[in-house]
């Protein structure tokens, strides 16, 4: 007989946590107060999602996240189980702090919302709704490539909207451009902290990372110049602002240096600058530096939220334009009309702007509570960032440790998946951003100091 879960409907109908993240909470505190035991049965996915309103897909995601927290076991035809044998569960204390998405946190504003919600409803009471509906041109329609242009600006002076594509997401950008600039069994340059993505795409594309040395500056120029000697890398990739994973952000004179050295040996740069909108004041881009080898990207993910999957890139010049618009073209057909639609509503009706500073209020707010909650704790972080760089004891592994804060309640991320060159070093990334809320960031990040405490 499977167990009876009709007390959690009230719990689902009043949380405003997101359901997938709420079932496995429901099960561990189930656990904790001795409602549900080690072997026990829970309900089938069809069955459970009948019962809580819920459709299947949430109850299936709510199983997956309640596996990945080590609280059931699943076997085909035999059915979910919890799982035993995990003093921590009742250590808890009902805390869960999902720190290891990197994603901009939810500003706390009615009035932000509403509007936002205004503003997109007004495109669908469009006259012409269904030409959202059609294929497009890939690269955007002149509109969408005009608001683009008025958003990169910030960073690219004088860039038009003719010099713009609009695609589905940067991370598509990406595997675009590697896959034209960098062969199967060729070397792309790239720090020796990266973002995961470069190195799935690599992995899948079959080319080498080439791992350069990093300070407090960034990656090292002279690495990069003998990298361009010896092997004759193809491109070299780089995160220059807020870092993805360390938060730091290239200074001019190191940025002068690395474009220096890609003009020198003509290597194509790919800069990848999901948060170059956030801090108030950053050096110019590498492509402003070398613009006849630079591909600048950047959208909305990491500034307003990861569901707005409208990406930009200027190329540098209308040939590769044309050619990257092709491999595009092949791998996403085109970027979603109605996304973009939206995208190019908020750059011209000032939501998007008023969702960046929104953004960075509560990013600076955060980032302040951080300060206070770990202070006395190693770490590198940004002021106007929504992630921090946290070094963890030498006696345990960033690992363990991540695997540790888990069983705690608290998601991070471990260096592993960010280093390029074999050795990843003492520290694990922490997200202050997402769907959660101010009392389980704080009670995540006291989570984390006492861990740390407790490993030193």
């Amino acid at each position: 007989m499977t167990y009876s879960t009709r007390h959690w409907i009230g719990k689902f109908a009043h949380s405003e946590r997101p359901a997938y993240l709420l079932l496995p909470e429901l099960i561990e505190q189930d656990v904790a107060q001795g409602r549900l035991a080690s072997g026990e049965r829970l309900p089938p996915l069809r069955q459970l999602a009948e019962e809580l309103g819920l459709d299947y897909t949430t109850v299936a995601r709510g199983y997956a996240e309640a596996r990945k927290r080590g609280l059931v076991d699943s076997h085909p035809g035999a059915g979910t189980y919890v799982k035993g044998g995990n003093p921590s569960l009742a250590s808890r204390g009902g805390i869960s702090a999902e720190m290891s998405m990197n994603l901009p946190p939810e500003p706390r504003s009615a009035a932000l919302l509403a509007r936002m919600r205004q503003s997109a409803a007004s495109i669908f009471e469009a006259d012409d709704f269904y030409g959202l509906l059609r294929y497009q041109e890939f690269g955007g329609t002149p509109q969408d490539r005009d608001a683009g242009a008025r958003w990169l600006r910030r960073q690219l002076p004088g860039v038009q909207g003719e010099d713009v594509l609009v695609c589905p997401g940067i991370h598509s950008v990406l595997l675009a451009l590697v896959s034209q600039l960098v062969p199967p069994g060729e070397h792309l340059c790239v720090e020796s902290l990266t973002y995961p993505g470069i190195k799935a795409i690599a992995a899948q594309l079959g080319i080498k990372l080439l791992p350069l040395p990093m300070d407090a500056d960034g990656p090292s120029a002279e690495a990069f110049e003998e990298a361009c000697k010896s092997v004759r890398p193809k491109a070299f990739y780089c995160n220059p602002t807020l870092q993805n994973p360390t938060a730091l952000t290239i200074p001019a004179g190191r940025r002068e240096a690395l474009a220096d050295v890609a003009q020198r040996y003509n290597v194509a740069i790919i800069e990848d600058d999901p948060y170059a909108m956030l801090p108030s004041q950053m050096p110019e881009p590498l492509t402003l530096l070398a613009p006849e080898l630079s591909y600048y990207i950047t959208g909305f993910s990491k500034c307003l939220g990861a569901g707005m999957r409208t990406g930009y890139v200027k190329t540098p010049d209308a040939l590769r334009r044309k050619r990257l618009a092709a491999t595009l073209r092949a791998f996403t057909v085109m970027a979603s009309p109605i996304t973009s639609a939206l995208a190019t509503r908020w750059v011209d009706d000032g939501t998007a702007e008023a969702m960046l500073d929104a953004v960075r209020a509560e990013s600076a707010d955060r980032q302040e509570l951080a300060q206070n909650l770990l202070r006395g704790l190693r770490y590198t972080a940004d002021p106007e960032g929504f992630h921090l760089w946290l070094e963890v004891p030498p006696e345990v592994s960033p690992l363990a440790f991540s695997e540790h804060m888990r069983s705690q309640g608290v998601w991070v991320v471990a260096s592993a998946a960010f280093a390029t060159d074999g050795t990843p070093p003492q520290a694990v990334r922490v997200c202050l951003g997402g769907a959660m809320n101010w009392s389980e960031c704080s009670a995540g990040l006291k989570r984390l100091a006492a861990g740390i405490a407790a490993a030193a």
